[in-house]
């Protein structure tokens, strides 16, 4: 999934209107399976000045990289972290941790050769998807457009739960992000 139906899934799922640490901690156990990618591409690319194709055709899937995405998408990591929150009746912990482990639950059946090994630290086995949300030849002409409606329809049950403009700001940004890929291929494909 795209990271910004990541962040919407895991705010309809743990956010709450009334309880900012409680949403925070939501939105963050969303992103941070995704955040190490994002550092370590910019830096590559920003710092390093290595060109898209060694990034993300090689460096991608080296030791190192996989070491990281292996830690950060652990659904025994994201699980423990969760049923600590529920254990200690620590809401923050619980979404933080349910947010992740919703998270990685959701990206092991939609990639194909880009997986994670999500079942560390137990093994480094990566299950490879017959289905991507963002490749072609696996069938992303028909997971992407149902992420989308999917993200598009629980934007709408965020918007009427959280009533005040900064959290609706929010939750209109990450629509237009969740959106953007489609519109941007589809224009660039028209």
């Amino acid at each position: 999934m795209n990271t910004p139906a990541h962040l919407i899934l895991g705010a309809t799922l743990f956010a709450r209107p009334d309880a900012l640490r409680v949403t925070t901690a939501a939105l963050a156990g969303a992103l941070v399976p995704d955040l190490s990618l994002y550092l370590l591409s910019v830096h590559a690319l920003y710092v390093q000045g290595l060109p898209p194709h060694l990034v993300f055709g090689e460096m991608y899937f080296s030791d190192a990289w996989q070491a990281v995405f292996a830690v950060d998408n652990s659904i025994i990591l994201w699980a423990a972290l969760a049923g600590l929150g529920l254990w200690l009746a620590r809401a923050p912990l619980l979404a933080f941790g349910g947010a992740g482990l919703v998270h990685v639950l959701t990206d092991l059946p939609l990639h194909h050769d880009d997986g994670r090994p999500h079942f560390w630290p137990l093994t480094d086995w990566v299950y490879r998807s017959p289905i991507s949300y963002w490749d072609g030849t696996r069938h992303a002409d028909i997971v992407g457009p149902l992420e989308g409606v999917l993200a598009l329809g629980l934007c709408l049950l965020l918007w009427q739960r959280f009533r005040r403009w900064p959290a609706r700001a929010g939750i209109a940004v990450l629509a237009v992000l969740e959106m953007l890929p489609t519109l941007f291929w589809g224009f660039i494909f028209s």
